[in-house]
């Protein structure tokens, strides 16, 4: 069978084991399809750049932070859902910085990989939530995980919004200190394509999804994946075994038009998209 590049994205995380095991076992190929996969160390908004450039064809990012960069223009739909359980981000500071309650990080100095990305979008869809407000002066960009670490270590900023089982290994060693959670109120992870593999390759992108919806139904049933996840990504045991019993993952490419309506309401309500703007197409209906 002829092979189809497609070129995907995402971040160096654990819950993108199973098409690392998917690409290993050489599932895409065995469907016509040269899966080339590039990491992504910044995130989501470094991903929705990329789209945007034309460097990836599909990355798998976080739901609010695709579903804002579409309707601010980004040529791209949600094509699948990936991870259909909330994402439960973890609230950081530095170990040297004497804020310890949740409930006073408001007026104090963040740090975000990009303005966009899912550490600035849910720090503030977090402050409207408790009725405050946050000023773009208050966000530090550090680009990614080791420099937020960087910069909340020199005192530079003071709050850090990440993934909570992905920093927990920094909070065991004493580099983080953890003063607060959030939850997401929708699915944490979409895949979204451009417009452009869309139009061009339409069914090596569903054989691509499908391949992904297999080795995702296999993964949640697979007896090993707990400790190869914690050999992967240097967790441990008992850590992983809570995050993969709270964790969902699509079998399937239906995404819910309710929940993107639910995600625009948050978006505006925070003032991350106008009242005003026109919302596109951000499902790709087949």
């Amino acid at each position: 069978m002829k092979r189809t590049k497609i070129r995907l994205g995402g971040v160096p995380e654990h819950f993108n084991l199973p098409i690392h095991l998917a690409i290993e076992n050489g599932e895409f190929e065995s469907r016509g399809i040269e899966l080339e996969w590039t990491t992504f160390k910044g995130g989501t908004g470094q991903m929705t750049k990329a789209l945007r450039a034309d460097e990836v064809d599909a990355c798998i990012l976080l739901t609010e932070g695709i579903t804002a960069d579409i309707i601010n223009g980004n040529q791209s739909k949600i094509v699948s859902q990936y991870v259909t359980t909330p994402l439960t981000w973890g609230i950081h500071t530095s170990v040297k910085n004497r804020l310890e309650n949740y409930l006073n990080i408001y007026d104090k100095r963040y740090a975000i990989s990009r303005f966009g990305s899912g550490s600035h979008l849910m720090a503030i869809v977090d402050a409207n939530s408790h009725a405050k407000q946050l000023d773009k002066s208050q966000f530090k960009v550090i680009k990614n995980l080791e420099g937020a670490i960087e910069s909340l270590g020199n005192l530079e900023t003071d709050v850090f919004y990440w993934e909570k089982f992905t920093t927990k290994p920094f909070v065991d060693k004493g580099i983080l200190k953890r003063v607060g959670e959030y939850v997401t109120p929708w699915p944490c992870f979409m895949i979204a394509a451009t417009q452009k593999v869309i139009d061009e390759k339409p069914d090596e992108l569903i054989r691509m999804l499908r391949t992904i919806h297999d080795s995702t139904d296999r993964f949640m049933q697979n007896d090993n994946a707990i400790s190869l996840v914690s050999e992967r990504y240097g967790q441990k045991m008992a850590d992983v075994d809570r995050w993969y019993h709270s964790t969902e993952w699509a079998i399937h490419g239906w995404v819910s038009d309710k929940m993107i309506q639910s995600i625009i309401f948050h978006l505006r309500a925070a003032d991350i998209i106008s009242k005003e703007q026109k919302v596109p197409e951000i499902i790709w209906k087949r």
